[in-house]
């Protein structure tokens, strides 16, 4: 008989049986196995070893204030209550794709075990990210955290589609915008964000022949940008120096409008960007009229 707790009072499936065997082979301890209330699946609620518990791999980076922000508060109040979420890829490790702050900071205080709700189906990993909110995403960390869930299915599951993950995806320039991000960590995404997203759309086909495709449309983008950085250039030589220009600069030569009925592609419309900023008359920037622009919409920052 099992020395943790059973909810409902059933025989749980071998799958859990067999996760609850290995957690205590691993040196953890099952406190129970139960059905979650939604779509009754067998779930383990555990304590793992904290040294063998780490983030998965195409997860969002910490933020070290804000993992400063949670190990003060746990130790403030002296506990804590808070499990993280918790999926196992071998014997004798453990992934948290919802929980690395709080995991980070148990590490930081030096903890034996991590409070853990222990999913057999390794899946979830990627089905759960949608839900993490305990640190809201800017926008590069949201696109570096969708590419990098992007490589990983393309090799786990190659021929699944974008729209099959389109919930964990949640928009499709996230992708494109994840790889602008690995290649520059300061890439001012926030001034590309309008445009992308309403002409970057999922593509058709297996993800493992979209990667191509998306390195594509990034370059795309990255060449844009190096023209919008010579425009920026000349902008500043006339002494007009603010945070919004970049901003600025691409409402003033971007191919669409609200007018237009049918958008072009997304290669049509860099390419017309690019011409467009190629072309684009410094000498008629004012000040007073990027000011007035800055009011609507927040400035262009590497995010």
């Amino acid at each position: 008989m099992a020395d943790y707790a059973v909810y409902p009072a059933k025989e749980p499936s071998k799958q859990a049986r067999a996760l609850a065997e290995q957690v205590e082979r691993d040196g953890g301890h099952v406190m129970a196995v139960y059905q979650e209330p939604i779509g009754e699946h067998w779930q383990l609620f555990v304590l793992l070893p904290r040294t063998k518990v780490a983030a998965s791999p195409y997860q969002r980076d910490v933020s070290p204030t804000h993992v400063k922000r949670l190990t003060e508060a746990v130790k403030k109040i002296d506990r804590f209550v808070d499990p993280i979420l918790a999926v196992s890829p071998e014997p004798g490790v453990y992934w948290t794709p919802n929980g690395n702050h709080r995991r980070t900071a148990l590490d930081k205080l030096k903890a034996d075990y991590v409070p853990a709700i222990l999913v057999a189906e390794q899946e979830v990993a990627f089905q759960v990210l949608p839900l993490n909110t305990e640190k809201a995403h800017n926008l590069k960390e949201k696109s570096l955290e969708v590419i990098r869930m992007y490589r990983a299915l393309a090799e786990q599951q190659p021929s699944s589609t974008e729209d099959d993950w389109a919930l964990q995806f949640e928009s499709a320039h996230f992708v494109t915008l994840g790889l602008l991000y690995e290649q520059n960590k300061r890439f001012a995404g926030g001034a590309f964000a309008p445009i992308l997203r309403r002409v970057d759309k999922f593509l058709k086909g297996g993800l493992s022949r979209g990667l191509p495709e998306r390195v594509e449309r990034a370059e795309m983008v990255r060449a844009a940008d190096e023209v919008l950085a010579q425009v920026v250039a000349k902008v500043k030589k006339r002494g007009i120096n603010h945070p919004y220009v970049k901003n600025y600069l691409l409402a003033r030569t971007t191919p669409l409008t609200r007018a237009r009925k049918t958008l072009p592609s997304f290669e049509q419309t860099f390419k017309k960007l690019r011409e467009a900023l190629e072309d684009f008359d410094v000498a008629k920037v004012r000040y007073d009229e990027i000011q007035r622009s800055a009011i609507m919409m927040a400035p262009a920052t590497a995010d």
